[in-house]
């Protein structure tokens, strides 16, 4: 009797958020190895699924970096990376675009298995990511600077109750396609679409001031303190890009941006319906 008290109470606990953003966008970048791990992709497509039952518009992009650099080593080709950015010649694009299609239509699979209409969207198509080149020096290649969103795309889907899965690709003006970071793809998106939530998914419980320091976890942050804690270089190496894309995607209309471990159970879901949360919130 007590286990279904504590449920119900869960569910009542839930209850403002889920009115709250009912119809809301929320757009969620999940990538890396965790993206690979079966186990915990499961729990976290399981989480999205209920957001998109409970009402929310669920816009999934995701990566595959170590999936494209593993078909590289397979393929003979020498991974490189400048700025956390990699070079992408012509062949290197193809094998991007290959790998990409393959986890997308592997995620929308699994969605579809459990319960969920969903719509596998690749960025160069239909004008869904504007791109241009982006300017580096050393050239990078084929990697795109984002130019703009075609939101209308994406909220026919939404609309529809469908989770829209997207690959970060884009196509320029020149009608060439380009490699887009996934971080600043779902960035871009999340501000386009004035998305309610922001969430980028990690491996790491969230931002700590000392990684060696479990109790270091910091819950809340706001755009100063993340550019503090930049320059005191206690956000640095692979949560410097996770942390300027949520700053971006305030900057552009986004409300709130979190960054969650998805290796916690439903994680997700916690960030979003509890009131004390797991991860780590940036907010402005």
């Amino acid at each position: 009797m007590e286990e279904a008290i504590r449920k119900a109470d869960v569910l009542i606990e839930a209850l403002p958020y889920i009115k709250r953003f009912h119809k809301k966008v929320i757009v969620i970048k999940y990538g890396g190895s965790i993206l690979g791990d079966e186990k915990i992709r499961n729990g976290v497509l399981e989480d999205i699924v209920f957001l998109n039952f409970m009402g929310l518009r669920p816009v999934l992009v995701h990566g595959g970096g170590p999936n494209i650099s593993e078909r590289m080593r397979q393929a003979g080709k020498k991974t490189e990376f400048v700025g956390g950015m990699r070079v992408t010649d012509e062949e290197t694009l193809k094998l991007v675009e290959e790998e990409l299609w393959e986890l997308n239509q592997l995620i929308i699979k699994e969605l579809k298995l459990l319960g969920a209409k969903a719509v596998g969207l690749n960025g160069k198509d239909d004008g869904l990511i504007v791109a241009e080149k982006k300017k580096s020096k050393p050239d990078i290649g084929l990697v795109g600077e984002i130019k703009g969103i075609n939101t209308e795309l994406l909220n026919n889907e939404l609309k529809k109750d469908k989770v829209a899965v997207v690959m970060p690709m884009g196509r320029g003006k020149d009608k060439r396609a380009y490699n887009i970071n996934a971080d600043e793809a779902a960035a871009a998106i999340a501000s386009n679409m004035q998305a309610e939530k922001f969430v980028l998914l990690t491996n790491v419980k969230g931002i700590m001031r000392n990684p060696e320091d479990v109790h270091s976890f910091i819950s809340t942050l706001t755009v100063d303190e993340v550019n503090g804690l930049i320059s005191n270089k206690i956000i640095q190496a692979g949560m410097i890009p996770k942390v300027t894309a949520c700053v971006e995607a305030l900057a552009g209309g986004v409300k709130k941006t979190h960054i969650v471990d998805a290796r916690t159970p439903h994680g997700l879901l916690l960030e979003i319906f509890t009131d004390q949360g797991i991860g780590t919130e940036i907010i402005k």
